[in-house]
């Protein structure tokens, strides 16, 4: 029996996600291969690194991650934007749920977007928010297909066309973007020092060195006592005052970041305590001595585990990063502190006699598990 109209339109709705009546759009691998869509949020289109997160919820934390600057981001949870985007206090640069000041991600790449969306903090929908922030989005795609493609090919370059738009044939007829090829880190640091007071008298200073950090870092050394002195990547934070310093995450190849990679080495002739996270744990690792190495499709979700070496203990962590560092040749004085219980991949590196330290996955998590909280707490207790 054939389909009554009806059903033909709701079938048809169903199969691009809900919004039957959007723009066609068309997301095209670097390898030939196509995925067909409806376009929601900005009416652009965009190229870059396309890759995928494994987590279920936590797309505004996601999104405003700098660690997916120039990257087409693609959730493989099928169901998103059903609690919308939650309210937002332009007061507070470090205001809770979001981890910048604007959404980082080059696009974003869904299977179902809900059309209604329901949360007691929510303001507007994520069609809304990708909208008024410039960003395009593709729904009805299918992430399983594609995200098994990126598992079998390694990472790919893409690009997102949405029929309509005045930029489509321009970014069809140029060369894949790359982001990996240029220095992204100094496109999402901040551009000045800034100073986060906790509020308590003769608190303890941490330098956080920003690469593209969270917003999340800066809130959990808050919550912790201290005061963070926020500084541009380049900056010579080896020459500020602090009790203790913070490598930030951040985007890109680590290898680009070379003014930060010559302040740690010079940070690494002294005593004062050091700390990396992500993007962090590479750069502290390659002022070492390591090296780094692109993996094939990145670590990204909230449900990575992660093994403490010399020990059973399993640390279950937040992750956005696809680059790592190379833990089968380590410096004389090193030492491989946590490796990845999926791949092997090293998940952190420490000093054997100085306080200096640092992991791959994500202690402030947001979104994710807060296991690795207290790496915040071993930080602080050092530098006191």
């Amino acid at each position: 029996m054939g389909s009554s109209p009806a059903q033909a339109k709701q079938q048809q709705s169903s199969a691009s996600g809900g919004f039957a009546s959007y723009r066609p759009a068309r997301l095209e691998l670097e390898d030939g291969s196509c995925f067909e869509g409806k376009a929601f949020g900005a009416l652009r289109s965009v190229s870059g690194e396309v890759v995928f997160s494994t987590g279920m919820v936590g797309y505004p934390e996601s999104l405003t991650d700098p660690s997916y600057c120039g990257q087409l981001m693609t959730l493989t949870y099928p169901l998103v934007g059903n609690y919308g985007v939650p309210r937002r206090d332009d007061d507070d640069p470090l205001c809770a749920g979001f981890e910048s000041a604007k959404i980082q991600a080059q696009a974003l790449v869904i299977q179902n977007l809900s059309r209604d969306y329901s949360h007691w903090n929510a303001e507007r929908s994520l069609d809304q928010w990708l909208t008024e922030e410039g960003v395009p989005g593709i729904t009805g795609v299918d992430v399983r297909a594609l995200t098994r493609r990126l598992r079998n090919s390694g990472t790919l370059k893409g690009r997102l066309l949405i029929d309509g738009s005045p930029d489509r044939e321009e970014v069809a007829n140029s060369p894949y973007q790359d982001p990996g090829k240029r220095n992204v880190v100094a496109e999402v640091s901040c551009q000045q020092p800034v100073l986060h007071r906790c509020g308590i008298e003769a608190a303890p200073r941490v330098i956080l060195v920003d690469c593209g950090a969270k917003t999340s870092i800066a809130r959990s050394l808050l919550q912790r006592g201290a005061d963070v002195l926020q500084v541009p990547w380049d900056h010579d934070f080896v020459s500020e005052s602090g009790d203790a310093v913070l490598l930030s995450n951040g985007p890109g190849d680590p290898k680009m970041a070379k003014q930060t990679i010559e302040n740690i080495r010079r940070a690494l002739e002294g005593d004062r305590p050091l700390m990396g996270i992500c993007l962090g744990n590479q750069l502290l690792a390659l002022a070492a001595g390591f090296d780094t190495y692109k993996l094939d499709f990145g670590h990204r979700g909230q449900n990575q585990p992660c093994i403490e070496v010399g020990t059973s203990r399993c640390w279950v962590t937040s992750q956005n990063h696809g680059y790592a560092v190379d833990g089968t040749r380590v410096p004389e004085g090193w030492a491989q502190w946590f490796v990845n219980a999926n791949d092997g991949s090293n998940e952190g590196i420490r000093h054997l006699e100085k306080p200096f330290f640092s992991v791959q996955f994500h202690p402030e998590a947001n979104p994710g598990p807060l296991d690795a909280a207290e790496l915040f707490d071993r930080l602080l207790e050092v530098a006191r």
